[in-house]
């Protein structure tokens, strides 16, 4: 405890330099100076309000306490109930303290690419993507993120075998990166005649956007095949070979990406996910390397993994990592995912302590 708070007090001085700083012409004449060190105070400012105001409650308890040696009966009685409820709001603040603390995701503020692919179910599981795209892209809409189709591969009646998607923003990935799993929709199919309830499986796979300086690729090591793009059904929908296929050799990936009329632009896209897959694969190696124990308590992020069911005749969506099920399936496929995304930060947070 006392290492946390010699901490907490390092950096309390370290934000009270950064305002300094801040208010010093010299950086005030220089705006990319500025903008870095604004930034870093802003990173800090929240555990730093979140200290002062531990520090305010613990001289309001020292006080309290004070006022247990009066003489006046009703006075003690006033501090004795007014001790109680510092007491739990330290407690509180003490736990928010030692969150804000945890080491952060570098990885937290980039854009994701979203892939999203039908599994078990055929044409009802494709449509079940296309409602996952949807339900995403409106929650995008409500945090003011911008979300541009990679990728598509939409059948007949409307769905996607796959769809993949950049979403740009603030802390996207911290956002939708317990999203990776798959997602099973219980419900009747628009295609089956006796009324039958289906179950169905999509995986949803998040993968935080990789800098050029994260993940070099050699050139040597791509295979680039140009051909006509098709849309459902097979049918052509271009005339000249737009379409892209990217194959990277070392890994035997390959990534698609027709939805461009210029080659050149499909091949950007197509080397954006294949960029943003190589640094989730250098991801997932570094996830193997952690003992079994510590994977156990803080969730492997393996996208094999069951995580959500959406029952349609119930209007119930169950998270089976949580354990929490709400009774509003319609208002989050309308995008209304926040309750859920914050149960699966504040669940991920508490086990990373249980584990330190």
């Amino acid at each position: 405890m006392a290492d946390m708070f010699q901490k907490l007090n390092e950096v309390e001085n370290h934000y009270e330099e950064l305002e300094k700083l801040l208010a010093d012409p010299k950086v005030l004449g220089n705006p990319k100076e500025m903008q870095k060190l604004a930034r870093e105070r802003a990173g800090i400012s929240k555990l730093v309000e979140t200290y002062r105001a531990y520090k305010k409650v613990e001289e309001e308890i020292e006080e309290s306490h004070n006022l247990l040696m009066e003489s006046d009966e009703e006075m003690r009685e006033l501090a004795r109930a007014e001790l109680q409820s510092l007491k739990e709001r330290q407690a509180a603040l003490e736990e928010e303290i030692k969150t804000l603390l945890l080491p952060q995701d570098p990885k937290d503020d980039k854009n994701i690419f979203l892939e999203i692919r039908a599994g078990t179910g055929g044409e009802e599981a494709a449509l079940f993507a296309a409602d996952l795209f949807r339900m995403y892209a409106k929650f995008a809409e409500m945090n003011r993120w911008r979300v541009e189709v990679m990728s598509q591969n939409p059948t007949g009646l409307g769905g996607f075998k796959e769809i993949i998607a950049l979403i740009e923003g603030k802390k996207v990935y911290s956002r939708l990166k317990y999203e990776s799993g798959v997602h099973r929709v219980q419900r009747v199919p628009v295609t089956e005649s006796s009324g039958r309830i289906h179950t169905s499986a999509v995986t949803v796979a998040v993968l935080p956007e990789a800098d050029e300086v994260e993940v070099e690729i050699n050139p040597n090591d791509l295979r680039i095949d140009v051909y006509r793009s098709s849309g459902p059904g097979g049918q052509s929908v271009n005339t000249t070979d737009s379409a892209v296929r990217i194959t990277h050799i070392l890994t035997g990936m390959v990534v698609t990406c027709q939805d461009e009329k210029s080659q050149h632009k499909n091949k950007a896209k197509a080397l954006k996910v294949l960029r943003a897959r190589l640094l989730d694969q250098l991801m997932e190696e570094q996830r193997n390397e952690i003992s079994e124990e510590r994977k156990s308590q803080v969730g492997s992020g393996d996208r094999s993994e069951r995580v959500r069911t959406y029952n349609f005749p119930q209007n119930r969506i169950t998270d089976h990592r949580l354990g929490l099920t709400l009774h509003r399936l319609d208002s989050v496929l309308e995008g209304d995912l926040a309750e859920m995304a914050d149960a699966l930060n504040a669940h991920f947070q508490a086990q990373v302590l249980k584990s330190r």
